[in-house]
């Protein structure tokens, strides 16, 4: 019985929350009710579609991402901020967020904003690129987003029925024929049983259209001085008339009433709605299948509407249907529009520029942001048709290539893919995948469009340098640092250097769903415990050999390793290896990873007293000392340094001093300055410790496969903890973390380990 008790009293609990928030949503009103609402904030109140969804986008908030190819403004709708996980905890970006792509941002922001300048959407926004590109998930976005934003008092929105009262609450028949001021104020609160009839108006006609035209512009414009609004009413909401029904049952009841305005108003019911994906309301995405997208029907002689009053049942009523009325105050996506037979959306050209589709009866009034997807295949064959030239103007065309940044696709996997794997995904497996997809990608740069100092440096660039300077702005270390400078500042026309290219970069290239299925399958090995790199790169060979099925796999590999699928591979490897093998001497606890960075730190503060021929204070013997020679050579040796030390000191703070005019007020950061000389250090003085970092990775693949067998207690105590640092620091467990060990082995140290 106490069992019951408490069922019963959540589900009282749980009703009384949700009639709360009914009332608090005020989600039934009179007219009268809504004009005080619409007087509160008249510019909220009454905006049209191009209006609502620009603010959504500054609802959400922006911010500034800076890549090496430059500064962009990321708006947080795209990153689904609202949206929780399964288990309860937020992650970076839910499944379903967009990665990258702000340029697609900002130009979807710009149309949305000239549009509002315009008084109305009348264009369509088509996003073109390659398959697989995010022209569908920036489209689910923006959904995503005006669903949650209708949700809050920020976004409530309002449309309007007719209602028909029973005889019991009026004198006369259904509301027709009392004398005028009797019954109640409005017939908008009855319940559902005090109803005869209730007429639901299918445009969702704003309720200000209520309002004669003149005296509807001289309230919009009386209400927006009054708020001092930055912008004017809208053309849709200051011009916008009733829906041909809606019309037609105003009309009825003005001449049953006698021309008592006052009494039309009471068979208004206005109801706030809200923005809905699942059930087509304000969120609407077309196929390409051979429909048009609104149509009408009469509903006259429905049998539920019987209990009209008389004079409506002698008037012919349609009501509209289809995407294009469903999309009413939202958007609507046409998805792979261009695979339709251009007749079938031929009637967008006329639609978009006069905001009105022509139906049998009737002009529907159009308030929704068309959008549209299309593959640059479609587009190209698109641009050859006669009709182009006229189609062009009612186009916004966005361009959404892949992405170019390696770090960038890595977080589609890390986000998209990796959730769904029921395995424990290995460090630097999405990572391998992403690298790869990015390289199919690159192009060779024309020398010839840059300065020629620019040109000759970027005609050696081989691809996997184009990635790493897309990705982390990273210049090669085989340049010197005069071309490295050179090289970092012209990375943004590097960039965007193809933007005018018919086959540009980012159009031809493995595609994120491809690499997705690899990913998938990587994580059913037999092999393996865990998504593992190794088992990415297989799959990637697998689909490699699938030469007839993609265009990337189809392109004649150039000088600089440019669309060589070989020497992608070659590359994912030999990475594969170098970063287990940094990440095992790390977590050995032979070096400490601080030792190197340190002393180049030390070695830079000696060699800075040392040109200006100063004395360097000691803090330890509270004297000034010389700077110390001996290690000052030492550094140089791990440098392996040729030359005289005197030059190659003074051309240390030369650079230093470069990179301070560069960066005012930033403090010198050696590692940021240096990293090639950082990673040499590294490199030797973990080359002194590389017989043992190999026993170590043997140990680590005996602890894990033969449970340490044959391994002495001292042994044991250092693979484990190694193990432990090794997981802890990068995210291994001890299966991936034993199968990195035994590829180094059996790659890197077979010629170390007995």
């Amino acid at each position: 019985m106490s069992e019951a008790r408490n069922a019963t009293s959540q589900v009282e609990t749980i009703a009384r929350h949700v009639e709360e928030r009914f009332r608090a949503g005020r989600r039934v009103l009179a007219f009268s009710e809504f004009l005080d609402l619409f007087d509160t904030d008249p510019v909220r109140y009454s905006r049209d579609a191009s209006r609502y969804l620009r603010d959504v986008f500054d609802h959400y908030g922006k911010s500034t991402v800076r890549h090496p190819w430059g500064e962009f403004t990321r708006f947080k709708v795209f990153d689904l901020a609202w949206e929780s996980t399964l288990s309860g905890e937020p992650r970076a970006l839910p499944r379903g967020a967009l990665i990258g792509q702000e340029h697609v941002q900002e130009e979807i922001y710009r149309a949305l904003s000239n549009f509002v300048r315009e008084g109305r959407p009348n264009r369509l926004m088509l996003l073109h690129g390659p398959n697989g590109s995010a022209k569908s998930t920036i489209a689910a976005c923006i959904m995503a987003g005006l669903e949650h934003y209708s949700t809050l008092d920020e976004g409530a929105l309002y449309c309007f029925h007719w209602v028909f009262p029973s005889q019991k609450h009026i004198r006369g028949s259904l509301g027709f024929g009392q004398a005028k001021g009797s019954g109640s104020e409005s017939y908008a609160h009855l319940t559902d049983g005090d109803l005869d009839a209730k007429l639901l108006v299918d445009v969702r006609d704003h309720p200000l259209f209520l309002i004669p035209v003149p005296e509807r512009r001289l309230l919009l414009e009386t209400a927006h001085r009054r708020v001092g609004a930055s912008e004017p009413p809208n053309d849709w909401i200051l011009r916008g008339q009733l829906s041909h029904k809606s019309q037609q049952v105003f009309e009825a009841l003005l001449a049953s009433y006698g021309g008592s305005y006052a009494e039309v108003l009471k068979h208004v019911q206005v109801e706030r709605y809200f923005i809905s994906r699942r059930y087509r309301v304000g969120a609407v995405t077309v196929g390409p299948q051979l429909s048009v997208d609104a149509a009408e029907r009469q509903i006259t002689m429905d049998r539920s509407l019987q209990s009209l009053p008389a004079s409506l049942q002698a008037v012919t009523l349609f009501e509209t249907r289809g995407e294009l009325v469903d999309a009413a105050g939202g958007v609507l996506e046409f998805s792979d529009l261009l695979k339709r037979p251009l007749d079938a959306f031929k009637y967008l050209q006329l639609s978009v520029e006069t905001g009105e589709v022509a139906l049998t009866s009737q002009n529907v009034q159009l308030n929704c942001v068309m959008m549209g997807s299309a593959n640059e295949l479609h587009l190209d064959a698109f641009r050859e048709h006669p009709e182009f030239a006229s189609f062009r103007g009612r186009l916004e065309l966005t361009r959404v290539p892949y992405l170019k940044s390696y770090e960038q696709e890595k977080l589609i996997y890390d986000t998209h893919v990796a959730p769904q794997v029921r395995r424990h995904v290995a460090p630097h497996a999405t990572e391998t995948a992403g690298l790869f997809a990015v390289l199919t990608r690159m192009r060779k740069p024309n020398p010839d469009r840059y300065p020629r100092a620019v040109g000759a440096i970027v005609s050696t660039l081989s691809a996997v340098e184009k990635a790493d300077l897309y990705a982390l702005g990273k210049a090669p270390e085989r340049l010197d640092a005069d071309s490295q400078k050179l090289l970092r500042g012209a990375v943004k026309d590097i960039w965007s250097e193809s933007d005018t290219y018919p086959i540009y970069e980012g159009r031809v290239g493995a595609s994120p769903r491809e690499m997705r299925i690899a990913l998938l399958d990587a994580a059913q090995s037999p092999v393996f415990q865990c998504l593992n790199p190794v088992a990415v790169i297989e799959e990637i060979d697998a689909l490699c050999q699938r030469k007839n099925e993609f265009d990337w796999l189809q392109q004649d590999p150039i000088s600089g390793g440019y669309h060589d699928v070989k020497v992608f591979r070659d590359t994912l490897n030999s990475r594969l290896l170098a970063v287990w093998e940094y990440e095992l001497y790390v977590a050995s606890g032979l070096v400490q990873e601080e030792q190197y960075a340190g002393l180049f730190e030390r070695y830079v503060q000696h060699v800075s007293v040392w040109v200006k021929k100063e004395r360097l204070f000691n803090r330890v013997t509270q004297k000034y000392e010389d700077p110390d020679e001996k290690m000052m050579s030492e550094v140089e040796r791990l440098l392996d340094f040729k030359g005289e030390s005197q030059d190659w000191r003074r051309q240390l703070i030369s650079a230093i001093a470069a990179w301070a005019l560069d960066h005012p007020g930033q403090k010198v950061d050696a590692a940021s300055v240096f990293p090639q000389h950082i990673r040499r250090m590294r490199e030797a003085i973990f080359a002194d410790k590389r017989q043992a970092v190999a026993r170590l990775a043997r140990d680590l693949v005996v602890l894990v496969r033969d449970d340490g067998v044959g391994l002495d207690d001292q042994r044991r105590h250092e693979a484990e903890a190694t193990m432990a640092r090794v997981c802890a620091r990068f995210g291994y467990c001890r299966f991936c973390a034993s199968d990195a060990a035994s590829m180094l082995v059996r790659k890197r140290f077979h010629d170390l380990v007995v």
